[in-house]
């Protein structure tokens, strides 16, 4: 099953989004240490993070859509496939951090390697323009590539890294830590 990603378009995430975001972020939970969730989440449990990112502000969540192929039956529950999406929240609870957030892209299997990535960004970064924030932070577990090469072209720069931070898969892992300036 391939999409036309010449067609992909970005917009805000949507509650009717929920289940097909949600089958996105499990995939990295089962298969990879992307993330250092270690059990999958049902779309009610999801639902919380979905709601923490609104239409406008500061925490949002950008999705990139492309037309389902006509064979395909999509999550949404129409004529279009999710490709990933990208988020901006809280860097850290404390108010002194509130002008700062945490940036995160996933992207569909099938989509990777296809500007999927910096598209999401491209419309993310254009829509926090005008948010009162100073920097935006981004932890990439090690090793990933893509993302690390990601984060740069965007003007992310590489702060430190986390040492053995996770325990996933019976083993250890780092994070690389980058930074922005908005």
């Amino acid at each position: 099953m391939s999409s036309d990603y010449t067609k992909a378009q970005v917009r805000p995430g949507a509650e009717g989004d929920l289940t097909a975001l949600t089958n996105l972020y499990n995939r990295y939970v089962r298969e990879t240490a992307i993330t250092f969730d270690t059990t999958v989440l049902t779309p009610e449990e999801r639902r919380p993070w979905l709601l923490s990112h609104p239409v406008d502000g500061p925490y949002r969540l950008m999705v990139a859509t492309a037309p389902a192929p006509a064979t395909a039956p999509t999550a949404t529950g129409n004529s279009e496939q999710i490709l990933g999406y990208a988020t901006s929240s809280p860097f850290r609870a404390k108010p002194a951090y509130a002008t700062s957030v945490e940036t995160t892209v996933y992207v569909a299997p099938d989509a990777g390697g296809r500007g999927i990535g910096t598209l999401l960004y491209t419309a993310l970064f254009e829509a926090l323009a005008g948010e009162d924030l100073h920097r935006a932070y981004a932890g990439i577990a090690q090793p990933n590539e893509a993302s690390t090469r990601l984060h740069q072209r965007f003007g992310f720069r590489h702060t430190g890294t986390y040492r053995e931070v996770g325990r996933k898969f019976g083993r250890y892992w780092d994070v690389a830590w980058y930074e922005k300036e908005l």
